[in-house]
């Protein structure tokens, strides 16, 4: 695996546990087989959730006159 794919899936697993973590759900390094479907679930859509809010700001910056090349 390659160092940039590497520090792109420690970033998520970061993200992860922040989110877990604002919704009260203690995560172990590792297995997780513990947690509920609904806390799973609650954090994979929180995940998206705030995925979508990143995505539509930066989206709304570049069409008020921001370059996406930048």
């Amino acid at each position: 695996m390659s160092s940039s794919s590497k520090s792109t899936k420690q970033k998520l697993q970061n993200f992860k546990s922040e989110v877990a973590g604002s919704l009260g759900v203690n995560l172990n390094q590792g297995y997780n087989g513990d947690i509920t479907a609904r806390q799973a679930g609650s954090i994979g859509g929180e995940m998206v959730k705030r995925m979508i809010a990143y995505a539509e700001s930066n989206m709304n910056s570049m069409n008020n006159g921001g370059n996406m090349m930048q």
